[in-house]
């Protein structure tokens, strides 16, 4: 059975991809919140640590795990962020990741493969120098390296593009039905292109393009998700969804009269934001989707992150906050998980993790061919 460390670990959600053919052999996260939440779902066997990782020492990790995967922060990466990068205090944090990593290396414990995973604002943090930064840091250390960037909304109704890239030692063969001579769509986006094609020759001749397929078509929609009667969140009266509507630009008041014309019950994704009206002047907008997926979750960091939803059922229409297992089910975690009972806890929790059936895709795509857990079908279809 394969075996992992997790740092950055939140709620546990990249071990929930991984499944439970993999052994967690050490988790790290900083927020005790969050560490509850890991060991109400997860156990209390030990495995994880909460402090910070610049206090994590090679010695406190056991074993040789196969796969070492960081979700580091992504707040001074994101495009909404302050643009300090790999230099902010946040997002800085993936150096003394690696510098654990690289203790792992010299020691002879080295991980066949190392996946992280963060915003893609980070293939353009500093005019692409945090990517190379970052691509370089694979090469240094002994790995070759790919790059992808999968959106959630092919596997759940959230719109949440990510970019993920997955290292393997040196020392481990890969089956050359894992590679592509080329990008391949919708995976190699433009984005990620350019990004690659602005790293330094160092780093490109370790550069690798990841062949994974296209999961099937999805079948569930954001409605689908949505709670009748929800817990810890309540309707809104009829004067706060009208008081909502009335914050909508005439663009966006168009889409809810459409949702009403559409003769089946529609739900859409609000997210208020500050724009400037006609004069120039600051106001608060209510702006809708109702495309059946959600907008990206971002953790709760006052009342304009947190995403309200609207039911349209001919001229029936409410609205509320979205729901924390609403949150939840957008991330692909099943019922089952347990959630913070407070609010902002849970929202935070789900909207600061990695999708779950993303994380299955790659292991089941890239991950566990790599180790020799064969996909059905993959190898021998090369």
């Amino acid at each position: 059975m394969p075996s992992f460390y997790e740092f950055f670990a939140g709620g546990g959600m990249a071990r929930a991809g991984l499944g439970g053919g993999w052994t967690c052999l050490f988790a790290n996260d900083f927020d005790h919140k969050k560490g509850l939440s890991y060991q109400a779902n997860w156990g209390t066997g030990g495995e994880l640590r909460v402090g910070d990782v610049n206090d994590v020492r090679v010695e406190d990790l056991p074993g040789v795990a196969d796969l070492v995967w960081g979700s580091f922060p992504c707040q001074d990466l994101s495009l909404a962020g302050g643009g300090a990068g790999l230099k902010g205090e946040r997002s800085g944090t993936f150096y003394p990741f690696w510098h654990v990593v690289r203790e792992l290396v010299s020691e002879g414990r080295a991980p066949k493969i190392i996946a992280l995973e963060n915003v893609i604002g980070t293939l353009t943090s500093h005019g692409g120098q945090d990517f190379d930064a970052i691509c370089r840091t694979f090469v240094e250390t002994g790995y070759r390296y790919g790059a992808l960037v999968i959106n959630a909304s092919l596997f759940v109704p959230q719109s949440r593009p990510r970019l993920f890239m997955i290292g393997v030692h040196k020392d481990v063969e890969i089956h050359p039905s894992l590679l592509s001579p080329e990008p391949l769509d919708p995976f190699h986006t433009n984005g990620l292109k350019r990004a690659v094609q602005g790293i330094s020759k160092k780093a490109q001749t370790q550069f690798l393009w990841w062949n994974i397929p296209t999961p099937s078509h999805r079948h569930t929609t954001f409605a689908d998700l949505i709670e009748e009667a929800p817990t810890g969140v309540s309707w809104h009266t009829a004067s706060e969804t009208e008081r909502l509507i009335s914050m909508m630009s005439a663009t966006n008041l168009a889409k809810v009269n459409a949702a009403k014309r559409a003769g089946r019950r529609m739900v859409g994704a609000i997210y208020r934001r500050t724009r400037l009206d006609e004069n120039g002047a600051k106001v608060q907008r209510a702006e809708v989707r109702f495309d059946d997926i959600a907008g990206c979750l971002r953790t709760p960091a006052g009342g304009s992150s947190r995403q309200t939803i609207i039911v349209v059922d001919g001229r029936k229409v409410r609205s509320r906050l979205i729901s924390t297992r609403e949150t939840a089910r957008l991330m692909g975690l099943g019922d089952h998980y347990k959630l913070p009972k407070n609010y902002n806890e849970a929202y935070h929790l789900t909207g600061d993790g990695v999708a779950v059936p993303v994380v299955r895709h790659l292991a089941q795509h890239i991950l566990e061919p790599l180790l020799g857990m064969v996909s059905e079908g993959k190898q021998e279809a090369a």
